[in-house]
């Protein structure tokens, strides 16, 4: 353990109080100090920089990579020191042999599918046992409700039966009684998208019965986005469970300018006793993997079945109506614009011609439509391609922001060729463009967003402020220069003006080069 004190650094607490000048002393993982004349065996000059809590990723896509590639650059490097993984109601566990073989194909534009990996878990528990053996960062995990659903229901498009509901009900209560901080979904992927309200409402009940929250991403980001909303505020009063909306943007021409309407629901859910908290990304473009497009009947049964269904030239002709002409429900309900996705990912050397042009611009080139190039794609690519959605607006990223349940969330997957530049900015852009730039958070609400009321949500007792006694996991940047320098042609660059990043007092960046130290670990609730 480092044995350090910081001299003299501007100190954004956590709480949204105004930043105050005083010296923190560190030892043995923890903030032992704060004030004036403390020693130790270093000292770090401070002045000019602001110490901060370490950033709280409350939206992840590290599932993998933290483990294959552990010492974490992209998020050490932007001053995260804690991120909650297994989102979107897909990631690994808890799964038996057959449902891991197919989230390793299906989640592969997500996470890749390493060669030579050692998958040896299958429960949250044992997941949580492998993060232990050494990681850069904490990490806390929610159990995935398309990955439980897969395990027990299968691929089918319908109800569960009371024994199998009963199955679901008892593999989530062990899997947060092992430590998940709660659960989330994914209700535009399948087969997640397959439960209806009141499947939902029985399995958040178990949750709120453990102390947890639900993180769903709902059923629609375009088209019916706010009835998608609405109906998750609607799960959360009936089953007595917090809730935790994930990338809560309104996106798609369909939804400009309407995040006031969006605010306007939840404050009044608020106000009425809900317990809702919600983050964003601070970029336009989304990210996922391009098979998601598809419409939810069109991947029932796996991967498998999804793939004959794309090799069948009638089939295809009914998906691209769907997918062109109706919007689909993989699509938000939204009829695609190929101008909008970007391919930004491909497993196949052949392939990567196609990586940072638009579907349409691609086919355009080849002189082949758009439908059927896309098509081509997911069977050569056996659906393990990522892409871009250029579908956001500014005015409600900002107006989502500035609320008071706002926490700050890369949603950034970390593989592909141009993975989207919110794995390596996102926290660094908080403070560059929205608080030095325009002004729309102060550097003390900025801070509390990203630390305080993050912790606050994860229930952590111990993180996410600076005080004596406090795990020391903490940031120290320049106001004047953090920056993140991801772009989207060059996304793997390490942030500016981020000096020194410390996990539970171990210094992971240390004067703004990587120690691969390890300091990091599983952040279990307790119910």
């Amino acid at each position: 353990m480092d044995d350090v004190v910081l001299r003299g650094p501007l100190i954004a607490d956590g709480t949204g109080a105004p930043a105050y000048r005083a010296d923190v002393g560190i030892k043995d993982g923890v903030i032992t100090s704060i004030g004036d004349g403390v020693s130790t065996t270093r000292s770090i000059d401070a002045d000019g920089l602001v110490l901060a809590p370490g950033f709280i990723d409350m939206h992840s896509h590290s599932d993998l990579r933290i483990l294959a590639e552990p010492d974490h650059l992209a998020k050490v490097s932007q001053g995260v020191t804690t991120e909650v993984l297994g989102q979107d109601g897909l990631s690994y566990a808890p799964v038996n042999d057959e449902v891991l073989a197919t989230l390793r194909g299906q989640l592969a534009g997500w996470n890749d599918d390493p060669p030579g990996f050692d998958w040896n878990w299958r429960s949250v528990g044992q997941y949580l046992d492998r993060l232990d053996q050494g990681i850069a960062v904490n990490a806390a995990y929610l159990v995935p409700q398309g990955t439980l659903r897969m395990l027990v229901v299968g691929w089918d498009d319908r109800t569960p039966t009371e024994s199998e509901m009963d199955t679901m009900k008892s593999v989530l209560a062990q899997s947060l009684a092992e430590g998940a901080a709660g659960m989330s979904s994914g209700l535009t992927y399948t087969p997640g998208m397959y439960a209806d309200t009141s499947e939902l409402v029985q399995l958040c009940e178990v949750v709120g019965q453990h102390n947890g929250f639900y993180s769903p991403h709902h059923r629609s980001y375009g088209a019916g986005a706010l009835e998608a909303y609405a109906e998750m505020v609607d799960v959360s009063k009936r089953s007595g469970c917090a809730l935790h909306l994930a990338h809560a943007t309104m996106n798609f021409p369909v939804n400009k300018g309407k995040a006031p309407d969006l605010l306007a629901l939840l404050d009044d859910a608020i106000a009425g006793g809900a317990d809702i908290s919600l983050d964003t990304y601070p970029y336009l473009p989304g990210a996922t993997y391009l098979s998601a497009l598809l419409p939810s009947w069109a991947t029932e049964g796996g991967p498998e079945r999804a793939l004959a269904r794309l090799s069948d030239v009638d089939t295809r002709e009914r998906i691209r109506a769907e997918i062109e002409e109706t919007g689909s429900d993989g699509c938000h309900g939204v009829p695609v614009d190929w101008d909008s996705i970007e391919i930004n990912g491909v497993r196949n050397d052949h392939n990567a011609h196609l990586v940072g042009s638009s579907v349409h611009a691609s086919a355009s080139r080849l002189g082949r439509s758009p439908a059927d190039l896309y098509f081509d794609v997911l069977v050569d690519e056996r659906l393990g391609t990522s892409c871009l959605m250029h579908v956001g607006h500014e005015e409600n990223v900002q107006a989502i922001m500035k609320h008071p349940a706002h926490t700050g969330g890369s949603d950034g997957l970390l593989v592909g060729d141009r993975p989207h530049p919110r794995a390596w900015g996102t926290f660094p852009r908080y403070f560059a463009r929205y608080v030095r730039e325009l002004g729309v958070l102060s550097l003390e609400e900025c801070v509390e967003h990203l630390t305080g009321r993050a912790a606050q949500r994860l229930r952590l007792t111990d993180r996410g402020l600076v005080r004596e006694g406090y795990a020391a996991d903490l940031v120290l940047f320049d106001p004047a220069t953090i920056a993140d320098t991801a772009t989207f042609d060059e996304p793997r660059q390490q942030a500016a003006g981020i000096p020194y990043v410390f996990c539970n007092g171990v210094t992971v960046i240390d004067d703004g080069t990587a120690t691969g130290s390890l300091p990091g670990h599983s952040l279990r609730s307790r119910p």
